[in-house]
Formats: structure tokens, sequence, C-alpha cells
């Protein structure tokens, strides 16, 4: 017969998990699976991102022309996403999970494989596994949020998606600190940053944290769970929304493309320092996210959409003639706090988000809507890419981040002619 003592200890054997994953999850749900595959995922995803822009200045020796051309292949899986599903139409959201990790797997491995003669040939083979490493990236997006809802008890699908957001992002940071303390290291024992070897030793660590990731996920249990697949949509009450995304998607891949490049190029910024600033931006974006949204609640879409991109106009001024207004030393500081407060206002867009949720007649029409904005800031993404990396080569960083400004001063005026949300309800 067992005792009291003795029951209690049988059930707190059986009860594994943690309290929190007991109150969100489904009692059925094997989230600790799923909950590791993103975690490795993000630290794996840190790790590349962190040394992405210095391997290919530095290594591949990569010109800024050149690195637009490269942006312009990176991005044309998002440009396809919705063709890249539509062939996976008969498979579950966990299989298309377990694809996009393996291609991802793919490619990180194959740039750890990588020879860097510096050959032609050698530049377009890792242009391949970047390209090949963003599909994955992409075909992950849609559904990762769907398995998290559906893994999640009704009506705690919101703390579902949080914790999975916030997992990503505390892995990103770690993977941005890992670049950074090994850079150091090699650094204090005399191993050059423009040497092969720390990049190496980054590559192999993703690589082999992201085949980890694709064999937990191998695991994960098969759902008949199927999310509606993207398409476009457009509608006439829309159209300043989809011009918002044309501006969005052009100032994004300006400042993710050429930002990392004026550093590195104009003021021999290593991997140590890009990938420290990246952890930086992605602790201030989980701080500042919850209060940014307060503030969209509090004085309203319009006012933020206005707001962030004057504040852009100041941020592509100082990317553009830092060096020009200050002494290199105080510059290079300058251009780091920039670094760190684009990323801040970048966070803002999400006030088009609500824009869209505010003018909509049901939450499918807000899904297609911003299922087509993400398509069409992509479709204006790879053609920027292109021409700005024309025009850093042809004028310099100083017109190209002039216009990023005047592009920033129209979106402006564009924002303002927006009704606020007092107007939308008259």
């Amino acid at each position: 017969m067992k005792t009291p003592d003795m029951a209690a200890a049988g059930s707190s054997k059986k009860r594994y998990r943690p309290r929190f994953i007991d109150d969100i999850y489904r009692p059925d749900a094997k989230v600790g699976r799923f909950l590791s595959v993103l975690i490795l995922f993000g630290v794996s995803f840190g790790l590349y991102r962190g040394i992405q822009d210095n391997y290919l200045a530095e290594i591949n020796h990569i010109t800024p022309f050149e690195r637009g051309i490269v942006e312009f292949f990176r991005e044309t899986p998002g440009l396809l996403l919705i063709f890249i599903l539509a062939l996976m139409y008969r498979f579950a959201d966990s299989k298309i999970f377990k694809i996009g990790i393996g291609i991802m797997a793919g490619g990180v491995t194959g740039l750890f494989l990588t020879s860097t003669s510096g050959l032609l040939l050698t530049k377009l083979i890792v242009v391949v596994f970047m390209v090949l490493f963003s599909a994955g990236e992409h075909i992950i997006m849609p559904v990762r949020a769907s398995i998290a809802m559906d893994l999640a008890k009704q009506e705690k699908t919101g703390a579902s998606l949080g914790i999975t957001n916030s997992l990503s992002q505390f892995g990103n940071i770690a993977g941005f600190i890992i670049v950074t303390v090994i850079f150091l290291i090699l650094e204090n024992i005399g191993i050059s940053r423009i040497d092969i070897t720390g990049y190496r030793i980054v590559f192999g660590i993703s690589a082999a944290l992201m085949v980890a990731a694709a064999l937990v996920a191998a695991a994960l249990r098969e759902t008949t769970l199927k999310s509606p697949r993207r398409r476009f949509y457009f509608a006439r009450k829309f159209y300043k929304f989809y011009m918002l995304e044309v501006f969005y998607g052009a100032r994004k891949q300006i400042f993710l493309t050429f930002a990392p490049y004026v550093l590195i190029l104009q003021y021999g910024a290593g991997p140590s320092v890009i990938s420290l600033l990246y952890a930086i931006c992605a602790v201030f974006g989980m701080l500042c996210s919850p209060l940014v949204g307060k503030i969209i609640d509090k004085v309203g879409y319009k006012a933020v959409m206005v707001a962030d991109t004057l504040i852009l106009i100041i941020v592509c001024i100082l990317y553009g003639f830092a060096h020009r207004l200050f002494t290199p030393d105080i510059a290079f500081i300058v251009v780091c706090c920039n670094f760190v407060l684009d990323s801040i206002i970048s966070i803002a867009s999400m006030a088009s988000n609500v824009y869209v949720r505010n003018i909509a007649s049901s939450q499918e029409e807000v899904t297609a809507t911003l299922s087509t904005g993400i398509s069409v800031n992509h479709v204006i993404s790879i053609f920027i890419a292109l021409m700005g990396g024309w025009i850093w080569k042809v004028t310099g960083i100083e017109v190209l981040f002039t216009l990023s400004a005047i592009l920033g001063l129209i979106n402006s005026i564009y924002a303002a002619t927006i009704k606020s949300p007092s107007q939308e309800l008259k």
C-alpha cells in the first residue's frame, strides 16, 4: 500500500516539465523538443549572422557593389516564398519546419566546408550556400508561429508565441556574444581577424548546432496541422499600407545590407565589434518592443509612423557624414550608437500592422494583407540592394545615405496623410 509520501514522490517523478510549460502547453504536446530546436536554431543563427558581413568583406573581398548583388540573390527566396510553399501544399506544418531547418543546416555546413581562395568561383559557391541558408530561414518563418500556437492551450496561444520569440532572441544574443568572445581570444593570442581560422571555428560551431537542431526537429511528432498558404491579396483600402511597405522594404534593405559595411570598410570594425552591436540591438529589441507597443496604443499608429521616419533622417545623415563631422574615433562611436538606434526605431514598423488591423474587416483579411505586404517589401528590397551597391560604388556613402534620408522624408510626409485611429472611427 502506498503512503502519502510515496504517492507524492511518484507524482513528482512524473512531473518532469517546468510549471510554465504545464500552464501554457497542452498535456499531450511534446513541446520540449520544439523549444530545444528553437534554442539550438537561435544560437546557430546568431553565430552565422554575427560574422556574415565580415566574412564577405574581409575574407571573400566582396565590394559594396558586389554586396548588393549578393543581397539580391539572398533575398530572392523571400520573394519566391509563396511559390515554394505552394509546392509543399500537401505537407503538414511540422514537415515544412523540418525541411526548413534541414536546408539551413546544409547551407551553413557548406559555408564551413567552402575554401577561401578568393577566386570568382569561390565567391559564387559562398553565395549559393548563403541563398540556401536564406531559403531555409524563409521557409520556417510562417510555420514556426503556427506550430507554437498549435502546441499551446487554446487560451494561451499568445503566451506560447512570446516564449518562442524570447527563446529565439536569447539564442541569437548567445550566438553574438560567443562570436565576440572567440575573436577577442584569437586576437589576444595573435591570430588576425582577417585570418580564416576564426570564421571556420564559428561556422563549424554554427553548423554543428544547426545539424543538432535538424536531428531534434526530425524527432518532432508529425501533425496534421496545415496553415492556410499565403496568397496575394490586394484591396483598395490598403493601398497606403502597401506604399508604406515599399518605403519600409527600401529602408530595411539599405541598413541591413550597407550599415554593417560602413562600420567594416569605413571604420575597420571587426567581427567582435559587429557581433557585440548585434547583441546590444537584440537586447534593446526585447526591452523596447513592449514599450513601443504601448506608445502605439497611447498616441496612435500615425504619430509613431511619422516620428519613426523623422528620426530615420537623422540616422541616415550620421551614417553618411559622421566621418566628415567628427574625428575618426568619435565618428566610430557615433556610428556604433547610430547602428543601435536604427535597430530600435525599426521596431516601430509594427505600427503599420496596427493600421491594417484597424481598417480590416476580419482576421483573415489582416493575415492576407500582412502576408502580401511582406512580399511587396521583398520585391523592393532585392532591387534596392542592387541600386544601393551601384550608388555606393559610383558616388560614395554620402550620396547613398543622403538619398536614404530623402526617402525617409517622403515616407514621413506620406505617413502624415494616413488617418488617425479617431478619424478612422468617424
